[in-house]
């Protein structure tokens, strides 16, 4: 939901409003297509973490099982691998080989990448939290370099509108990246149980829960300092009606859920610190609707 959320305003409401006339004459079909495509391999990582998360689960949330529960074990690989293929079947169909390889390895990669974050990296310190966060950010990122093929050529035209457009993707994927990264790390405080007892290195078990919430902590004061710059920028603009949703809808909850942070010290606590960010997730893509009338 949130891919399709995420993709579909990026499209609507940000490149449909630094490129109108483009966007009129442009057919939506290939933004479907790498839609489906975001959307498959991505559902084809979640079921394959499952998979290999089967005794971690039973410890954290043995509520919430989905392997052996609502789909049979030995479907899952079946499963995996006609998402997986799906997805790269729609990223082909969408995105010539000839002019946007690039693309379609990145999306291989992001299918071998969530096999291996599920089979390995997502037990080790920072590597499988730092993994997913770019891939979060290539929900945004891929948007963009389909609108510019890899070439030298491109690269060295840079106009006025490529540059706004490039900047406004940048701003979204380095949000999608650090409040992923945020979120990923409180999910490890929640999980440490379970995580401890099939012999993970995740930070909360390394470095300790104090250290990890520091952690934690210091990027959210990036954040939020990087969103009050943003909205004095904003301001100056006299883009008052997105400040004042700025502040109300991603600031302010981010401080509450900074405040909930400190005192947290139960994984029901980091449940609720980690519900709070994905809260934060959800307000900072719909401000993407601002565009429509600001740009």
């Amino acid at each position: 939901m949130f891919i399709i959320i995420t993709q579909c305003l990026f499209e609507w409401c940000i490149y449909a409003r630094v490129y109108p006339e483009q966007f009129r004459q442009l057919n939506h079909i290939r933004f479907i297509l790498v839609l489906l495509a975001s959307v498959l391999i991505a559902a084809a990582g979640y079921i394959i973490n499952d998979y290999f998360d089967q005794n971690i689960d039973q410890v954290n949330k043995p509520d919430k099982m989905v392997v052996n529960t609502i789909i049979n074990r030995r479907w899952v690989i079946f499963w995996h691998m006609l998402l997986s293929l799906g997805g790269l079947f729609f990223t082909m169909l969408a995105l010539p080989v000839q002019s946007f390889w690039h693309l379609i390895l990145g999306n291989l990669a992001a299918i071998l990448l969530l096999w291996l974050y599920s089979t390995n990296f997502k037990k080790q310190l920072l590597i499988g939290n730092i993994l997913i966060s770019l891939l979060t950010a290539w929900v945004i990122l891929i948007l963009f370099f389909a609108k510019y093929p890899f070439s030298f050529n491109e690269l060295l035209a840079v106009d006025h509108q490529k540059a706004r457009f490039f900047r406004l993707s940048i701003l979204y994927a380095s949000f999608a990246f650090i409040i992923s990264l945020i979120r990923e790390v409180v999910k490890d405080m929640e999980d440490i149980a379970g995580d401890q007892k099939y012999g993970c290195t995740t930070m909360p078990i390394v470095w300790g829960i104090r250290a990890s919430k520091v952690f934690v902590a210091v990027w959210m004061i990036v954040l939020i300092a990087a969103l009050v710059i943003l909205q004095i920028y904003v301001l100056g603009l006299g883009w008052w009606h997105s400040a004042l949703y700025c502040c109300l809808f991603i600031i302010i909850p981010l401080l509450i859920v900074l405040k909930k942070l400190h005192k947290a010290n139960q994984p029901a606590d980091f449940h609720s610190v980690s519900t709070g960010i994905k809260l934060v997730m959800f307000t900072g893509i719909l401000s993407m609707l601002f565009f429509r009338f600001y740009l």
